[in-house]
């Protein structure tokens, strides 16, 4: 099973937001068991490492310390490219959220099983199904018992 994780979804485990933090956190850990596979768009990774860059501020080797947290992100995930037919398509996707319909657009070209993310009211319109973490982790726990 292939999994598209929404960004605020990452973040919520990397920087240990709660209440979302342990749903997020069980998530990964099935993504790092090989249980699923967990899926970012190439922009996605941008965007984390500005999110880590702004969450090491103050700190000493903010960029080293940014880019260890995405170089363990590749090690853990599956990136997808977003391509310029997923900016294209993006555009008929009712959305007031273009970066999430990008997501949508790229999610559905690479045929991933479910959009994982806590702002569903981006998705509404997505032709790939989508779950909050709490949602999804009866699916995954379905998963591990078959």
């Amino acid at each position: 099973m292939r999994v598209l994780l929404d960004t605020n979804v990452v973040i919520d485990v990397l920087q240990k937001r709660e209440p979302w933090f342990e749903s997020g956190k069980a998530i990964f850990l099935a993504i790092a068991n090989r249980q699923i596979t967990g899926c970012l768009t190439a922009k996605q990774i941008a965007d984390l490492h500005f999110f880590s860059r702004k969450q090491f501020t103050g700190t000493e080797n903010v960029d080293e310390k940014a880019r260890k947290v995405i170089t363990g992100l590749l090690g853990l995930v599956e990136i997808l490219d977003t391509k310029a037919e997923d900016c294209q398509n993006a555009i008929g996707i009712k959305n007031n959220d273009y970066e999430d319909a990008i997501l949508i657009s790229t999610a559905q070209r690479e045929k991933v099983d479910y959009i994982v993310t806590r702002n569903p009211e981006h998705f509404l319109h997505s032709a790939v199904p989508f779950l909050s973490p709490d949602e999804f982790l009866p699916i995954l726990h379905q998963k591990e018992t078959k």
